[in-house]
């Protein structure tokens, strides 16, 4: 009885590990977070975290939720919330974040979208044509 309510609880904290010396060659689709030592040439997908070690690297396509990445991605990164890159980080390619976070050391080589809420910014006076009606009558 309790064994079944921990393997149920146990199947959303699971993590993937892709270790050091390992290629993947061809695409990666998991429900779970995901630790990249090794290499991956091709898409790796998922609605969790990705973590690509400081030796790890993706030539393609990364698409995930969070990302945390200390060795190299080549190619386009589509992360819905939050991309750190550490100092070790090595970027090149396209990236679409909500939030970017970048450690002094890393190099980021990309073009870079940032999706979130767009902020307003308030409307001075010198802007409007009242202040320039205001000047003209005062000259």
């Amino acid at each position: 009885m309790f064994a079944d309510k921990k393997d149920k609880g146990m199947i959303g904290n699971q993590q993937n590990r892709i270790t050091e010396g390992t290629t993947i060659v061809g695409d990666f689709t998991s429900t779970s977070g995901v630790r990249i030592d090794g290499s991956i040439e091709g898409t790796v997908k998922t609605a969790a975290k990705v973590v690509v070690g400081e030796k790890g690297s993706i030539k393609g396509t990364l698409q995930c939720d969070h990302a945390d990445i200390e060795g190299k991605v080549s190619g386009t990164i589509h992360v819905s919330e939050t991309l750190t890159l550490r100092a070790s980080a090595h970027i090149e390619g396209d990236v679409v974040a909500g939030k970017l976070s970048i450690e002094p050391g890393a190099t980021f080589n990309a073009t870079c979208v940032m999706k979130g809420n767009v902020k307003n910014m308030p409307k001075r006076d010198n802007d409007s044509s009242e202040g320039d009606e205001k000047q003209k009558k005062i000259l």
